[in-house]
């Protein structure tokens, strides 16, 4: 993956240091700023990829500037993802309402925080690692979103298209409904756990055709995997 940069906004010494350490360990590249003032300054000279933004920072706090940032048609597209140590429904929604792409809550592991900075960076188009992935027979290219199995193309809808496209990326493992509602459709979007039963159902009924619907399968009291061996 080429070098992202990353503005980490956060005034704690000690933890942005950690958060810059495990960032470049990741390959990524990284400007640091104590607080809003500093990142404004930094902003006049370059766009970073994404914002890693503390939310209780002093005098402007993160939720805020965020807010701020997505009105403002020169920053809008960045993405934004809040750091608190807030756990409360309410306050993570309020995050996410006032512009947020992603939160993620205090304390994290550096694996969890980096797998929400690429997940976002997907779904805001600029990674583009994968232009097309391979599972047996099935061929779906993330560029041209069209999938084919075998020789054949096959009508698929944009969700049920994320979500064969994370099944097929990985491969043999169980994801809960929720976890799967974080990575196919992003915790900016507030929809039932049972949604994902839907268009797993979907998306079964699509490989149906195709006599491949015994890969899509259902572990009963975990979740859902994508696999060529049997549960």
């Amino acid at each position: 993956m080429s070098k992202f940069t990353i503005l980490v906004v956060e005034d704690e010494e000690a933890i942005r240091q950690m958060l810059i350490m495990v960032l470049q360990q990741y390959d990524f590249a990284v400007i640091e700023a104590a607080d809003v003032a500093q990142a404004e300054t930094i902003l006049g000279d370059i766009l970073p990829d994404l914002i890693l933004l503390d939310w209780m920072l002093p005098k402007i706090t993160g939720d805020k500037w965020a807010r701020k940032l997505k009105s403002d048609d020169n920053y809008q597209d960045i993405p934004i993802i809040l750091l608190t140590a807030k756990g409360e429904e309410a306050d993570k929604i309020r995050g996410l309402d006032l512009g947020a792409d992603d939160y993620v809550t205090k304390p994290f592991s550096p694996k969890e925080l980096v797998s929400r900075i690429k997940a976002v960076l997907r779904r805001s188009g600029k990674i583009h690692d994968l232009t097309q992935i391979k599972f047996q027979d099935i061929v779906l290219d993330t560029k041209n979103h069209s999938v084919n199995i075998g020789e054949q193309a096959i009508e698929i809808s944009p969700t049920e298209f994320r979500l064969l496209s994370f099944f097929l990326t990985h491969p043999d493992k169980v994801f809960n409904r929720t976890q799967l509602l974080d990575q196919v459709w992003g915790r900016s979007v507030y929809i039932e756990e049972r949604t994902v039963d839907v268009h797993i159902r979907r998306l079964r009924k699509i490989l149906v055709k195709y006599k491949r619907e015994e890969w899509l399968q259902t572990v009963r009291g975990f979740g859902y995997k994508f696999s060529v061996k049997s549960s």
